[in-house]
């Protein structure tokens, strides 16, 4: 995004990347950005602003925990906002985008410091905080505990105490069941329901 006279603009390249990208028109691309605009007239969301964007767009779903982690996602340049383009390429990377992609975008909720790696200590307190939404649906499920402890040795394959983003899409993909229930709820989070 660029600007003019302080004023946030969408650029003609970030136009045309968006409207290749999402299979938007360029007319739909303006409109959404127009929108977004509306509600944050500095071209910017804020954690706030995003909480409560999440819990009007998803009122059924237990996310209230998540939000902070959810809005890694789309902070992808980590100032602490999301402009219009970060918030497009997510949604349409969520909705349209590969296994793969959607994985990598998932991987961003479970690095809190953004290191390119996943930590016990990380997947320990993503659990904990995902954990109302895991046991509503599997109320046989184990102690929050028990679930980190046997995704993290699900994911790292490797045993080096860290988990790559390779080796969480690879167990995510490969059918690792905790693995494949942490990642589900994340894209749940992103999913309406109809």
């Amino acid at each position: 995004m660029g600007s003019k006279n302080g004023k946030p603009m969408l650029r003609e390249e970030d136009i045309t990347q968006l409207a290749q990208t999402s299979g938007l028109d360029r007319k739909q691309v303006e409109e959404h950005f127009n929108g977004f605009m509306a509600e944050h007239p500095n071209g910017k969301m804020n954690k706030k602003g995003f909480t409560t964007m999440l819990s009007k767009a998803l009122p059924k779903k237990d996310a209230s925990k998540m939000d902070k982690h959810v809005f890694r996602v789309y902070d992808t340049n980590l100032d602490g906002f999301i402009d219009f383009v970060e918030f497009m390429v997510v949604y349409y990377v969520m909705a349209d985008g590969s296994p793969e992609e959607v994985l990598l975008k998932i991987f961003r909720i479970f690095d809190m410091n953004s290191d390119g790696v996943i930590s016990k200590k990380e997947l320990t307190r993503l659990v904990k905080d995902m954990y109302g939404m895991i046991k509503s649906e599997s109320p046989e499920m184990e102690s929050k505990e028990m679930v980190a402890k046997s995704a993290f040795a699900e994911m790292d394959k490797d045993t080096d105490g860290k988990i790559t983003t390779e080796e969480f899409i690879s167990a995510c993909l490969g059918q690792e069941e905790l693995s494949r229930i942490l990642a589900l709820k994340c894209v749940d989070i992103f999913v309406q329901d109809d």
